[in-house]
């Protein structure tokens, strides 16, 4: 019986059954006729591997294989999949060559093959690059290293729904804190693990289908790991914007190579990832200690605020504040830390982009300065366990300054509409005696307040260093010239010399300042160059609004005997800038009137002043009237003031300032009284700047300023209470108040009489005040509502006396009646039926 010959389609699956079973043999075939049985990817693959692994991949069969999987784009799962097998057995057996081979066709694939079915191949990929990272060899790890940042560099045409990376953060992010005992492997695995972290950001930062890279559990291993290998070159300072000019060795160290992953890591970070991508570096920098340093710190926020987009840098600054306050009770050198790191980054962010709540951060920095003062004070940062911590007092003081110089560093970031607020805010923070209560009671005292005033006035000075503003009439209004002013006629020297610094920097707008740094005779002032600007309308409306409160305190200044050369150098640089900045022909005579008042105080003996303080008056004196007397340009008035120098520089050289303001003063033990030419003649300069066409009235009558409640409140030790509105009330019907004149004729002089005199109407009406004020602030509670009982009892009588005595005029000869319906109606009274009082009876 013949044999049936088998169909051909059970041959086929004879062979393919054959063919399967060779493919998962560990070898390349059992002979070479099975090989032909291979399927073509497995063949094609296998003949880019040569029989000696240092030949390198065969060039001329990768190319098939490329030209393969670009044609059939659905086998590249497969390839990838073979590949991935050969790879594991190799590593397996250390079979090294072969696994960089392997490797580098799988690259140039990647490079190749950009198809929508490449997701696959790539899940291969990331598994072989997974088998070399877990490897104990440092080669096998550089190796997958290499060949992950090819893949990040990669953009894929399709999206991965399913891809993850937290395995490779994780172990890129152990590299780079390898221990290895070989230092040039440790420095290339840490630089691998640097790169690997690079590729990883670079690959999921803009895919939003990926695993978010900003979210903390990400962020806390990507950016400690950075800091720890930036940290390796801390002695090298970081350049601005980017570290492109590099020698090529320097950019290959660790820590160029993280900088510039740091900055690109921080380039990509959008509005809503900044927070996550700066509160592990503050959290690196607390658990290593790194505020101490400073150093480290401010290389660390340098790098951020450069490389961020400028319009984030608030934020920046927004959370260091925050950490700022959660160190509240860290010792004083983490908190000067961090406040350094605030001053470096101010200064960077000069767009002035400090948030939206820019009080927010003056009040946060006001705050630490205030807390600063109180531990100073306490010696603890716990008020209720006494000693837990031990203060020292010169960190707090370095703090303070440095929360000073940050303020400042703010400020200059900010308009100048928005520094004048500034300027407000904080001088409502400083406990002004009589005006401002105190700050809330810490248990500090009054040397608590008197410290808190002297940092404020500290942090408001550098609020003014530069400040310029067209409009001073709004730019410094009452409720912060008259709070400042009243400071200067306080007895604490160093509060009085911070008052005077401020206002010359509030003054100053064209940089005259350093040319009056010093007080000395200069015979010819042309030499200084001064910037002189006409008195614009709104400087006029100033000095005609403020002058007499900036000259009355000028004066009293002068008169206290604890002000030393400092105070006076001050005060002769408010003068000169008060000429150049804001002095018209009334003001001039005005500060003529104030030099020649500050002599007559020196030559006064009722107010006991120490013979240097008379010798610095008149050397004050001379300094001011000879550079007025140039600024006026007339001709006698030089001459005169130039012939008493001249007779004092014989005579009393004492009398000027070149013996009187230098380090040992060249003074007597006693002034004699001085007369003659040694003093400046108000009549000589009353007459020959009449002369000149200014007023010879005003100039003939001696300056003498008008003391008010504030002079009074200033000098109280304690807080003046609230006045109440009866004050107001009281005032306006005080019996001292003088009767009002009978009305007169109104003319164009009595105008004009008025404007000039409503100065001193201003002064006597605020002296009038105070008394009030006063009356009701010493008295007893019993004497003041005795008062207020007996005021309304002669009221009353008053008003009662007016009734009786009150004639009601008689009806009208109409007369009038009442209806039934309570309305009136007119009726006729004859004339004879009126009566008449007796006084209109003839």
């Amino acid at each position: 019986m013949a044999m049936a010959v088998p169909e051909p389609v059970a041959t086929r699956r004879l062979a393919l059954d054959c063919r399967t079973l060779l493919d998962h043999r560990p070898s390349r075939g059992v002979c070479g006729c099975c090989g032909a049985l291979r399927p073509r990817y497995k063949r094609l693959v296998d003949n880019i591997f040569p029989e000696d692994p240092e030949d390198g991949l065969v060039k001329a069969n990768m190319e098939k294989l490329t030209f393969y999987a670009l044609s059939a784009p659905e086998k590249l799962d497969r390839i990838g999949a073979y590949l991935s097998e050969r790879l594991s057995r190799d590593v397996a057996r250390h079979r090294y060559g072969y696994v960089c081979i392997a490797m580098e066709a799988l690259d140039q694939l990647l490079m190749a093959c950009h198809c929508q079915s490449i997701n696959l191949f790539v899940e291969s990929f990331l598994k072989m690059v997974r088998k070399l990272l877990e490897a104990d060899k440092p080669n096998l790890q550089i190796l997958g290293t290499n060949s992950f940042v090819k893949f990040a560099n990669i953009e894929e045409d399709t999206p991965s729904y399913h891809r993850s990376y937290d395995f490779f953060v994780s172990r890129f992010s152990e590299m780079c804190h390898s221990n290895y005992e070989d230092p040039d492997i440790r420095t290339k695995i840490r630089m691998a693990g640097i790169k690997g972290l690079q590729g990883v950001v670079r690959k999921t930062v803009n895919d939003e289908l990926q695993a978010n890279i900003w979210d903390p559990q990400h962020m806390d291993k990507i950016v400690p790991s950075l800091l720890f290998n930036l940290q390796s070159g801390e002695g090298t300072e970081s350049r601005s914007p980017s570290p492109l000019q590099a020698s090529e060795k320097e950019r290959e160290s660790p820590a160029e190579l993280t900088e510039r992953c740091f900055r690109e890591l921080l380039g990509r970070s959008a509005y809503g990832n900044i927070k996550n991508a700066v509160t592990p570096v503050l959290m690196h920098l607390d658990n290593h200690s790194l505020w101490e340093g400073k150093t480290f710190a401010v290389r660390c926020f340098k790098i951020i605020m450069y490389s961020i987009q400028s319009q984030h840098s608030h934020l920046v600054i927004q959370q260091l504040l925050g950490h700022l306050d959660a160190n509240s009770k860290s010792s004083a050198t983490v908190r000067a830390g961090i406040v350094e790191v605030l001053l470096e980054s101010a200064a960077i962010a000069a767009s002035g982009s400090v948030g939206p709540t820019v009080l927010e951060v003056f009040n946060t920095l006001l705050r630490h300065l205030r807390l600063s003062v109180d531990y100073e004070l306490t010696g603890s940062y716990d008020r209720i366990n006494i000693g837990t911590k031990i203060i020292k007092e010169h960190e707090e003081r370095q703090l303070q300054e440095a929360v000073i110089r940050t303020i400042g560093s703010f400020a200059n970031t900010l308009p100048t509409y928005q520094r004048s607020e500034v300027m407000l805010f904080i001088m409502g923070k400083v406990p002004i005696p009589g005006m401002h209560p105190t700050l809330p009671s810490t248990g500090s005292g009054p040397e608590g307040n008197r410290m808190i005033q002297v940092m404020l006035l500290k942090s408001l000075r550098q609020v003014t260093c530069g400040f310029q503003t067209t409009n001073m009439l709004t730019a410094l209004p009452n409720s912060f010239l008259d709070p400042l002013l009243s400071f200067a006629l306080l007895e604490d020297a160093e509060i009085r010399l911070l008052v005077l610094e401020i206002l010359v920097s509030l003054i100053d707008r064209h940089d005259n300042l350093p040319k009056f740094s010093t007080i000395s005779i200069i015979s010819d002032i042309s030499v200084l160059k001064l910037k002189v600007d006409k008195c614009s309308r709104q400087d006029n409306l100033f000095m005609k609004k403020h002058a007499q409160h900036l000259y009355r305190h000028i004066y009293l200044c002068s008169k206290e005997q604890s002000s030393m050369q400092p105070h006076f150098e001050k005060l002769y640089s408010l003068l000169a800038l008060i000429s150049m900045e804001l002095a018209n022909e009334e003001v001039v005579v005005d500060l003529i009137r104030v030099a020649l008042a500050l002599q007559d105080l020196a030559l006064s003996s009722e107010e006991m002043l120490p013979v240097y303080n008379r010798c610095a008056i008149h050397a004050l004196s001379s300094a001011y009237l000879n550079l007025i007397s140039q600024l006026t340009t007339v001709p006698a008035f030089c001459q005169h003031v130039h012939e008493v120098i001249e007779m004092r520089q014989k005579e009393s050289p004492y009398l000027l300032p070149e013996d009187v303001f230098i380090e040992n003063p060249k003074i007597p033990k006693t002034l004699e009284k001085l007369e003659g030419e040694l003093l400046f003649q108000q009549a000589k300069i009353t007459e020959v700047l009449g002369g000149s066409g200014y007023n010879t009235e005003r100039l003939a009558t001696p300056y003498v300023p008008q003391f008010t409640d504030e002079d009074r409140l200033s000098k109280r030790k304690s807080v003046g209470e609230t006045i109440s509105l009866q004050v107001e009330v009281e005032s306006r019907n005080s019996p001292e108040k003088e009767e009002r004149t009978p009305a007169e004729e109104i003319t164009f002089e009595t105008l004009k009489n008025t404007i000039v005199d409503s100065v001193g109407v201003e002064e006597q009406e605020k002296e009038r005040r105070r008394q009030v004020v006063e009356k009701f602030q010493k008295a007893p509670f019993e004497e003041i509502a005795a008062h207020c009982g007996a005021r309304a009892t002669m009221l009353q009588s008053k008003l009662n006396q007016i009734f009786e005595i009150t004639i009601r005029p008689p009806p009208s000869p109409s007369g009038t009646i009442t209806s039934s319906y309570g309305q009136t109606q007119s009726r006729s009274v004859p004339v004879y039926e009126m009566k008449f009082p007796d006084l209109c009876v003839y």
